[in-house]
C-alpha cells in the first residue's frame, strides 16, 4: 500500500483522537446544597450490595457509556443513585480531571440541587447505603493528611530486549507516586471521605479558595 502526503493530510485533518489502548472515562457529579445560607456538599455511601468499593465515600457518578458525553453520564448517574429527576439537577460549570495511572479518566462536573429537591430524593438501595452532607467551611478549615502509594513497573519474564534496551539497576523500569488524601473523619460521620473522592473534593475547594482570595 502507497500512502501519500494527500492521504496522509485528508486522513488527520478530520482525525478525532483516542485513546491508545485499553481506556475507561468516568464522570461524577460534585452536588452542592444550600441550606439556611450555608453551602454544603453532598456525598454518598456505596452500597454494601455492590461488588466493587462497598462502603466507600464517593460522589454521584460512574461510567460514561457509548453515545453519551461526560455531562449526560454524571446527570443520569445523579437521577438513577439519587431518585433525582434530571431537570432538578443543575450543572454550575466543569470540575477537574483526574487521569488515573490505572487506564482511566474521571471528569467531574460542579451542580447544584435545590434542598426542597434533596428533602424528596429516594435514593437507590442497590447502589447507594445512604448519603450525607459536610459544609463547604468544614473542607476549607480542614484540609486533608497526604499519604503516597509508590507504583512500581513489573514486566513478565518473557520479555526478550532488557540486555539490548539496557534495562538494569542504573536503567529500571520506572514507577511513580500517587497521592492519597484522607480527611479527618467530619462531626457526626464515621465514613471517612478518602481517594479519589477527596482528591476531587480537595480540588474544588483549592479553586475556590484560590479565586476568592
Amino acid at each position: 500500500m502507497k500512502i501519500t502526503l494527500k492521504d496522509v493530510s485528508k486522513i488527520f485533518d478530520n482525525h478525532t483522537p483516542k485513546p491508545i489502548g485499553s481506556h475507561k472515562y468516568f464522570s461524577v457529579l460534585i452536588p452542592f446544597i444550600e441550606i439556611d445560607g450555608e453551602l454544603y456538599i453532598l456525598y454518598e455511601v456505596r452500597s454494601s450490595k455492590l461488588k466493587h468499593q462497598p462502603g466507600e465515600v464517593c460522589f454521584p457518578g460512574g461510567r460514561v457509556e457509548m453515545g453519551e458525553g461526560p455531562m449526560g453520564a454524571a446527570i443520569r448517574e445523579t437521577s438513577e443513585e439519587l431518585g433525582l429527576p434530571t431537570d432538578k439537577i443543575h450543572i454550575i460549570g466543569r470540575g477537574d480531571i483526574v487521569y488515573g495511572y490505572a487506564n482511566y479518566t474521571l471528569f467531574s462536573y460542579i451542580g447544584m440541587i435545590d434542598y426542597k429537591d434533596y428533602e424528596k430524593m429516594k435514593i437507590s438501595e442497590d447502589e447507594v447505603e445512604r448519603i450525607f452532607l459536610v459544609k463547604l467551611s468544614d473542607l476549607i478549615k480542614n484540609p486533608p493528611e497526604i499519604f503516597w502509594e509508590n507504583i512500581s513497573a513489573s514486566i513478565e519474564e518473557d520479555f526478550p530486549y532488557k540486555e539490548e534496551l539496557q534495562v538494569n539497576e542504573r536503567n529500571p523500569w520506572k514507577g511513580a507516586k500517587w497521592s492519597i488524601p484522607v480527611y479527618s473523619p467530619f462531626p457526626g460521620e464515621e465514613a471517612i471521605l478518602w481517594g479519589l473522592t477527596a482528591k476531587i473534593t480537595a480540588a474544588t475547594v483549592t479553586t475556590l479558595v484560590e479565586n476568592l482570595t
